[in-house]
């Protein structure tokens, strides 16, 4: 007795269609008409029709079926795989299933796949389902899973028993109402306006484990900075990234279940991603996939103030974009703007690639008039010999609450990484009556991306004035030591490792009475505490010592003489 025809409209089979006669082709297309009983998951008259045709056409056969019971959609595969078709890449609502379950044929009893489990989560599908077709045509065990909200045990997957499909005596409806609910308890609450929420994804790459776990910590700041809230961070030891997908398949696949359970906006990689590999992720997971670049440059974006630090935001953004514009779907309708002219014929790649090249032209000529503006700032700085105090270092060492202590000025300070974008320079008058400039610039970090370094050439050049570097550096930071060379190599790298440089060992109120002292000691540094304005004085001291090391050296010849009476 075959199940109940839903009407005369049939449902076009998809995927590997290709040689079957037309015969099978309107069993298929039959198959589209069936129904299945709403309580129902899977009876053993349908399986027993997948069942047949899979083994008369030796390949995968499969159904997305609603919770109503009718088939949607027909699917035929390969004889080791099946694909799911594409309606639009929707994903379902926040804390809900998307409505369909997937029921299918394997032509050897291997349960469920790696595969399978992947679609699962990724389609958020209520329910994933394989049946054993067997030699003569009749259904095996059928394996059947479903996600479950993330708990202790860390189980993410809820598979039931593999049974023959006539004993799947489960109420169906019922079973996916409560799944639901458990759902939406086990679901944050979130509000309008609510920080965005992410993973954060790291792979070793032959780091070692002091490094890896740096870089994790900072990538957790980075997203603090950019007001992403983590929700959890996924890891994986690798000697290096996988060239398609940086992750491997099998932890791939924990991710794309861990992204349905935690409700997420977005995955962050700390690996630079290429074009090729954030196309594949963002496939994978239907979700935004950045790179730890794209981060720094929405921080930059957020904290860009004034017109010159837009340009250079929005110059580097554009940087990035350009070679990966191949690769995206969607045109770039936020740079529209006054461009016209665009001739028949052309592509929207094409046109966004104009579109962008135009923009970046324009953006690099008023960058160039802001270096000149600059120059002559700085010429006119020049002619009345007043020496350059530059503060750099590592970004959120506290560069800016420094000068802010100097100075006594107000300029803006966050604990945040690259709360300062755009430069500041004030006057600092010395205990000897001599004056000087001091500026603060951006912030460094490791791997400074080059579109970055690029773009801020204009505001970078203020450094190339500088008679003397503040190198400040995070005294509490488990790893100074290479915050300090990340700062080196960026000098280096703009050809500025020649200049001068005292370190300056900040924050050391957040360390035991003495050690901040010590590591300045060692380093031939000084330590101080901004916030506390302790060991300003001495710092003063040792910057005029560096900036008029000739009268230093007179004072030092004169006063034994004095003390000799040698000198009227």
């Amino acid at each position: 007795m075959r199940g109940p025809l839903r009407g005369t409209h049939s449902i076009r089979p998809v995927g590997n269609t290709q040689g079957l006669k037309a015969s099978q082709v309107r069993q298929l297309e039959r198959l589209g008409q069936r129904r299945i009983p709403a309580d129902r998951l899977l009876t053993q008259e349908f399986a027993r029709q997948l069942t047949e045709l899979s083994r008369e056409i030796r390949r995968q056969v499969g159904v997305l079926v609603d919770r109503r019971g009718s088939v949607t959609h027909v699917m035929v595969g390969g004889p080791r795989g099946i694909e799911l078709p594409d309606w639009g890449r929707l994903r379902a609502g926040r804390g809900r299933l998307r409505g369909l379950r997937c029921i299918h044929t394997h032509l050897a009893d291997e349960g469920l796949t790696r595969d399978d489990l992947t679609d699962l989560a990724v389609l958020r599908l209520d329910a994933m389902a394989s049946v054993a077709a067997g030699e003569d045509g009749l259904p095996g065990d059928a394996h059947v899973a479903a996600l479950l909200p993330a708990n202790d045990s860390g189980a993410s997957i809820q598979f039931l028993d593999p049974v023959p499909p006539a004993r799947l005596d489960i109420d169906f409806q019922d079973w996916i109402r409560a799944l639901e609910e458990e759902l939406a308890r086990t679901r944050t609450g979130r509000t309008v306006g609510s920080d965005e929420r992410a993973i954060l994804v790291c792979v070793t790459a032959g780091r070692r484990p002091d490094e890896f776990e740096y870089a994790v910590e900072e990538l957790k700041e980075l997203a603090r900075s950019a007001r992403v809230e983590v929700v959890e961070v996924i890891t994986q030891q690798r000697s290096r990234v996988d060239p398609r997908t940086v992750l491997g398949a099998g932890k791939l696949q924990d991710l794309v279940i861990h992204c349905f359970q935690s409700d997420v906006d977005l995955v962050i990689f700390d690996d630079n991603l290429t074009p090729t590999q954030a196309r594949n992720l963002a496939e994978r997971l239907e979700l935004r996939v950045i790179d730890r670049t794209q981060l720094i440059l929405d921080i930059f974006a957020q904290h860009a103030t004034t017109r010159d630090g837009k340009l250079q935001v929005e110059l580097a953004q554009l940087r990035y974009v350009m070679p990966r514009l191949a690769q995206r779907d969607t045109s770039l309708s936020r740079l529209a703007g006054g461009i016209g002219g665009r001739g028949p014929g052309e592509t929207k790649l094409e046109i966004d690639r104009r579109r962008v090249r135009d923009r970046v032209a324009r953006l690099e000529r008023e960058c160039r008039s802001l270096m000149r503006q600059r120059e002559g700032r700085r010429a006119r700085r020049t002619r009345r010999g007043v020496p350059v105090l530059s503060i750099v270092g590592y970004t959120n060492a506290g560069k800016s609450t420094l000068l802010r202590a100097l100075t006594k000025s107000d300029v803006h300070v966050e604990d945040k990484m690259f709360a300062t974008l755009d430069p500041a320079s004030r006057r600092l008058r010395f205990p000897r009556d001599r004056e000087v400039i001091v500026t603060d610039t951006v912030g460094f970090i490791r791997d400074l991306p080059k579109d970055l370094v690029s773009a801020f050439h204009a505001t970078l050049e203020e450094l190339r004035e500088a008679d003397l570097f503040l190198h400040v550096v995070d005294a509490s930071a488990e790893d100074a030591e290479r915050r300090i060379a990340a700062v080196r190599t960026v000098l280096d790298e703009i050809g500025l490792g020649d200049t001068p440089e005292l370190l300056v060992f900040n924050k050391i109120d957040r360390l035991s009475p003495g050690f901040g002292e010590a590591l300045a000691e060692r380093s031939r540094g000084v330590a101080v505490s901004a916030v506390e304005r302790t060991g300003l004085r001495e710092l003063l001291e040792r910057a005029e010592q560096e900036l008029w090391r000739e009268d230093a050296a007179e004072i030092r010849l004169v006063e034994p003489l004095r003390a000799k009476g040698g000198v009227a």
